[in-house]
């Protein structure tokens, strides 16, 4: 009853992933190519750490909470790595992104590594709401209704 409301608040919830993934993607890129200093790129992409996983978070508690065991499970892992990563920060560093440590062992390669792998993950993540919402959509339309109400509509021109 309530898929159609579920699966369109899981694409909107999808689209504003996709979005920040997007922005942390130019926001890390632009750090590469030395257009931003390190402090604001961390400071930007800091502030949109904690939203990125409790949306994600809520699209998997929606799943689970509904019983859409295998979306559920796709979904998972990635909440789950999303708060790892967020639980595991060390003492001392500003956020997930610290700016002494962006540069250090690589860490800016793997970080956008992580961003393009997340927004590969968002997109399939997308199409498969995209998919369930619109099968659910066309399930509840009623066939006889449409046709029935088309014969009306045309016999008002005969």
């Amino acid at each position: 009853m309530w898929d159609g409301a579920l699966f369109f608040a899981a694409l909107v919830i999808c689209c504003f992933l996709i979005f920040l993934t997007v922005y942390f993607i130019i926001t890390l890129s632009d750090l590469e190519c030395d257009y931003l200093n390190a402090t604001a790129c961390c400071s930007r992409l800091n502030k949109w750490v904690l939203p990125d996983l409790l949306a994600h978070a809520i699209i998997t508690v929606l799943m689970l909470v509904t019983m859409h065991w295998l979306i559920f499970l796709y979904n998972l892992p990635l909440a789950m790595w999303n708060i790892y990563r967020y639980l595991n920060i060390p003492s001392g560093n500003m956020g997930l992104y610290d700016p002494t440590e962006i540069h250090n062992r690589g860490q800016l390669k793997s970080s956008m590594k992580e961003a393009m792998v997340k927004l590969g993950y968002q997109l399939v993540s997308f199409f498969i709401y995209l998919y369930r919402y619109s099968s659910y959509s066309a399930s509840t339309v009623n066939i006889y209704t449409l046709t029935y109400g088309y014969s009306r509509f045309c016999m008002l021109f005969y």
